[in-house]
């Protein structure tokens, strides 16, 4: 599963409408460049694939006042909000992914309304359980690492990955359970993204060329 689709999907249906250096921007402020591949020509790429795919809609607007070609802007599509949803549900159930789609995922697990966050999160803690359990027909963590060699230190770090990720799991749900965050359907959610001309304060660079047009 690619977090890049989800992130770029996710920040123009908040914005509603939005050109290229907007979703970097937004990106970046949320460190996305840090902990995913949302670097700027993975962006501009996601933008235009997806695009030819029906799931973005270009516009071309104007030319700015200081000229040059005119420049993209892009809204999602219904069939880009549908792509939408279902890569946010399935990268809030995955249990074996990188942690760039978990994060993408939990950046807008708002969008969805709390009872089905928290579903999804109870199958991700189970498909958990179920890896751990996968990794214990092998190892036995009360014997230790050293009862496999050197090689048990590789489904030592997997029992351990399993456990810190259901607890984590578990602790989201909760903390949803007592009513944390406004989801969908409860009213006025938290935004996140950048207005157009807000500075942002953790950009890396200048506008790519991309963002001209």
């Amino acid at each position: 599963m690619s977090a890049i689709r989800l992130l770029v999907l996710g920040a123009v249906r908040r914005h509603g409408r939005a050109h290229g250096y907007q979703i970097r921007n937004d990106l970046e402020f949320w460190g996305a460049h840090e902990w995913s591949n949302a670097k700027p020509g993975s962006i501009y790429h996601a933008l235009k694939q997806m695009a030819k795919q029906g799931l973005l809609h270009a516009y071309e607007t104007a030319p700015s006042t200081a000229g040059g070609p005119p420049r993209t802007e892009y809204e999602i599509t219904d069939k880009g909000t549908e792509a939408y949803f279902t890569l946010l549900r399935e990268s809030l159930t995955a249990y074996d992914q990188r942690m760039d789609v978990l994060s993408a995922g939990v950046g807008f697990i708002v969008d969805l309304p709390r009872e089905e966050a928290v579903a999804l999160l109870r199958r991700r803690i189970e498909g958990l359980e179920r890896w751990r359990a996968g990794v214990t027909e092998y190892y036995t963590p009360a014997d230790g690492p050293e009862s496999l060699g050197h090689i048990g230190e590789i489904m030592n770090m997997w029992v351990h990955s399993a456990d810190a990720g259901a607890a984590w799991t578990r602790g989201l749900i909760e903390r949803i359970e007592r009513g944390a965050y406004t989801f969908a359907g409860e009213g006025e959610p938290f935004v996140g993204v950048l207005a157009e001309g807000e500075e942002n304060p953790y950009a890396t660079g200048v506008p790519h060329p991309g963002d001209l047009r």
